[in-house]
């Protein structure tokens, strides 16, 4: 699903009756730069993404998915998972809308050099699996390395990133409960 962040974001923001000025005082992102998102002249990172998006607030897995699931669903084919990356960063969700779930699981996929960007810390805890490539994973002030079969488990509250270090793109599997992310 390829959404444009900056319509989607002035929708949330502007449903939830915030001024841009609110929202920024609110995240401690600057209004100009909510501005840019919102015009589509800026891309913010993730990490930037997820701190305007806990102004709100709202996750980043209900950001990317407004529709409603009807009849319950248990199964997801590959072509059904829900985009929430950009920028080199490929994080698909399990289910579309979590609304009402304890647990948020992602396929993730970074590209080469790619990462989350800045630390950034939400409620929950979250745990992962490399499937491929090598990852760079940093909490708080402990960076290590992981490469296929590696796994992390750390309380979502610390300040964490991830960026693919390996030359081909890294991929994971990862839980995060409640689903903040």
């Amino acid at each position: 699903m390829v959404a444009d962040v900056g319509q989607r974001l002035r929708l949330v923001r502007v449903a939830r009756n915030l001024s841009q000025r609110e929202l920024a005082k609110r995240t401690g992102v600057t209004n100009s730069t909510i501005s840019l998102i919102e015009s589509g002249d800026m891309n913010p990172s993730i990490g930037t993404l997820k701190r305007v998006l806990d102004g709100i607030p709202v996750t980043l897995g209900d950001f990317f998915s407004f529709e409603t699931e009807g009849q319950e669903k248990y199964f997801y084919p590959a072509e059904d998972l829900t985009e929430i990356g950009q920028k080199g960063v490929s994080l698909r969700q399990v289910g579309g809308n979590l609304f009402g779930r304890a647990l948020q699981v992602l396929h993730e996929r970074y590209e080469p050099a790619s990462g989350t960007g800045v630390a950034y810390a939400h409620d929950g805890e979250e745990a992962g699996v490399v499937i491929r490539g090598q990852v760079e994973v940093t909490v708080e002030n402990q960076t290590h390395i992981l490469g296929p079969g590696d796994a992390y488990y750390f309380d979502s509250r610390k300040p964490h990133r991830f960026r693919c270090i390996s030359e081909e793109p890294c991929e994971l599997i990862s839980a995060c409960t409640p689903p903040t992310f």
